[in-house]
């Protein structure tokens, strides 16, 4: 038989569901070799459907997003006890994405945002005497394997095709890695990046721009340029698309493994590159990020030391 196969849908925008078709031709060998049992964005399976199978029968559940509410908690510990394996597929589930910038705030603050002085959802509601209910909204939005156990990581925003198609021969060979293993290549972007001839031996920034200011030369390194460039501080496998394209790495790989806390590394990079001493001009080029967290911890604030913004 056929080894089966899962993919889910937690907090996130979706486009780790469409990397998947973006193997295109090669979707077709996915589909000959494996017996996909659940995948609600593109076939219509039911969650009865995966409640029928018996536990540890699903070979590998892919599961993408990262997890702010009860019913994407309860799918992510029902799919880990059907499946013999779970892949936190894509940066969300692995260290909570940009979803996890809502650790910035509080559920009560996203929907007076969002609702201003309107109606706020309830998770009870009675309506002609019917009983409705909604999933509970938590306050904290956390990475994959803080509610269930995780056995490997696929990273990228989303991951690309090469990187989907080798985790998956890795994960139906004979011999797929020890658990815990991000299935990228445990190295810094700077060693895929074709402008890494052009970076100086000693890097020091007069000042920072952001992208919308300038035109950066298509051929030197854009972190001596004074772009926010995070490829130092970020695991390797995308095979630089992102400053192909003329644009500066954003971090969406995550880190390698020798760094705990990735948006620590990327600010710690980004200052060590500063050409000044003096505290008052230090200040004057930071003052050109404008939004740290936003761009050092962009993927990776539920998973980092911080966590989430401290509320009073």
């Amino acid at each position: 038989m056929k080894p089966k196969v899962a993919f889910y849908w937690c907090a996130s925008c979706g486009g780790c569901e469409e990397a998947v078709v973006d193997l295109n031709e090669e979707l077709l060998e996915v589909a000959n070799a494996v017996d996909i049992v659940f995948w609600p964005v593109a076939l219509d399976f039911k969650e009865k459907d995966v409640d029928s199978l018996p536990d540890g029968s699903i070979l590998a559940s892919f599961i993408n997003g990262a997890v702010r509410n009860s019913h994407q908690q309860e799918m992510a510990q029902l799919l880990r006890a059907k499946s013999q394996l779970v892949v936190a597929f894509g940066i969300c589930a692995q260290l909570g994405g940009i979803p996890g910038l809502a650790n910035l705030t509080g559920a009560q603050g996203i929907f007076q945002e969002v609702y201003r002085d309107g109606v706020t959802p309830a998770t009870r509601h009675r309506e002609n005497g019917y009983p409705l209910s909604l999933p509970e909204f938590w306050d904290t939005v956390v990475a994959l394997d803080r509610v269930i156990a995780v056995d490997y990581y696929v990273p990228g925003c989303p991951p690309t095709p090469n990187i989907i198609r080798d985790a998956l021969h890795v994960l139906l060979g004979p011999d797929p890695p020890p658990r815990g293993t991000v299935l990228a290549p445990d190295q810094a972007l700077c060693e895929q990046c074709p402008r890494k001839d052009t970076r100086p031996e000693k890097l020091l920034v007069k000042e920072f721009k952001r992208v919308h200011q300038v035109i950066p030369d298509q051929q030197t390194c854009l972190l001596a340029q004074g772009l926010a460039c995070l490829g130092p501080g970020t695991r390797a496998g995308c095979n630089a698309l992102c400053v192909r394209g003329n644009m500066p790495c954003t971090g969406c790989f995550g880190p390698t493994s020798r760094v705990r806390d990735f948006g620590a590394k990327a600010l710690s990079a980004m200052a060590s590159v500063i050409d000044s001493n003096e505290e008052s001009e230090i200040a004057r080029i930071l003052d050109a990020v404008p939004d740290p967290v936003g761009t050092f911890y962009r993927y990776s604030l539920p998973s980092s030391l911080l966590g989430r913004r401290r509320m009073e």
